[in-house]
């Protein structure tokens, strides 16, 4: 896969990169989910730049970036004088993506009134403008992304259990850097080049005990945090070494102390759960399943597989209790078992 964004070679990322070439040239939804600043929007791209639309748009919202009595009008536009300040017509989002991709970034915050609409655009590749009775009919291929447990919100009542589905054909999974920071060395090095070219400040050193300390920060705001640190760092070096205010991360790994100690005691159960399933060649039900030997029922396992994002094998025995339908596309990944 050709792209500079797309940096890192541990086996967590090389995973969600085999995902991608599988991915792109099948025309289905696919949603992207992941942290805060892990990079869905450059796996969204990375998806239709290896797919049959690459010629075509590739076009990104936000929808937790646009009030919600404007977003109908910027995902499927409007007529003119539909609203006070409409005064031209104007094509949506949707329109815009016709023949390429929409991008739809923090689908968990669609306000659920206007998730109906999105539901039928999504099946029947048609709407009509806000205003409007002319059903337009488009070609578009959806990629979201959130950073929510969709399937928490839609037990809530706060998302629509159909749109989820829709959207959830081909889910993938991006790690946070913490679960992937045998990467960070690499992405290091690439910020410091790309920074020190864009502000003509040649860093050639980047120092051993700086790397270290790098690589062992938990990195809350995950690339995206890490970036813009070694913007700063690149900005601030008085010569031709990194000479980053490692303090800065002394800080925020203090305050973040809680929410990892959550992760930790998360991170455990996850691993030990797994361990049990692969011990039980990811049986889950039945005398000799992984529910047994934790001593759970077997419906309160499912559930904690869920809640921690644990996908049932395609390849468990028939006596085990499946997740979700597994995906029926061929050379599919493990990653796709929980698809719907």
């Amino acid at each position: 896969m050709a792209n500079t964004d797309l940096i890192g070679s541990s086996p967590k990322f090389r995973a969600v990169l085999a995902d991608v070439d599988t991915v792109a040239p099948v025309d289905s939804a696919v949603l992207i989910q992941g942290e805060t600043g892990t990079g869905k929007e450059v796996i969204a791209r990375a998806i239709h730049t290896q797919s049959l639309r690459s010629r075509g748009p590739f076009v990104k919202l936000n929808c937790a970036a646009i009030p919600g009595t404007l977003l109908e009008s910027e995902l499927f536009g409007h007529e003119r004088g539909s609203f006070t300040g409409a005064i031209a017509q104007t094509k949506g989002r949707f329109q815009q993506a016709d023949n390429g991709t929409l991008f739809l970034d923090e689908i968990g915050d669609l306000p659920l009134e206007l998730q109906p609409k999105l539901l039928r655009a999504l099946q029947e590749q048609e709407f009509e403008r806000l205003g409007g009775s002319h059903t337009i009919r488009v070609n578009v291929r959806v990629v979201a992304a959130t950073n929510q447990n969709l399937a928490e919100l839609v037990a809530a009542k706060q998302f629509r259990a159909d749109l989820y589905y829709r959207l959830n054909v081909i889910p993938i999974y991006l790690p946070p850097l913490r679960e992937r920071a045998d990467d960070i060395p690499e992405l290091v090095r690439h910020f410091v080049s790309t920074f020190s070219e864009r502000f003509n400040k040649p860093i050639e050193t980047i120092p051993e005990e700086v790397m270290e300390f790098l690589n062992f920060h938990d990195w809350p705001g995950n690339i995206r945090e890490l970036q813009n640190f070694i913007e700063r760092a690149v900005v601030l070096s008085p010569g031709s070494v990194l000479r980053p205010v490692l303090t800065e991360l002394k800080q925020i790994a203090k305050r973040a102390e809680p929410q990892a100690a959550a992760r930790t005691l998360a991170t455990a159960e996850r691993d030990h759960i797994l361990e049990t399933l692969t011990q039980t060649d990811w049986m889950i039900g039945g005398q000799q399943g992984a529910a047994a030997r934790l001593g759970l029922p077997r419906t309160t396992l499912i559930y904690k597989m869920r809640k921690l994002g644990i996908e049932a094998r395609r390849s468990q025995r028939r006596s085990s209790v499946p997740l979700q339908p597994a995906f029926a596309g061929a050379g599919m990944s493990p990653a796709f078992a929980g698809a719907v």
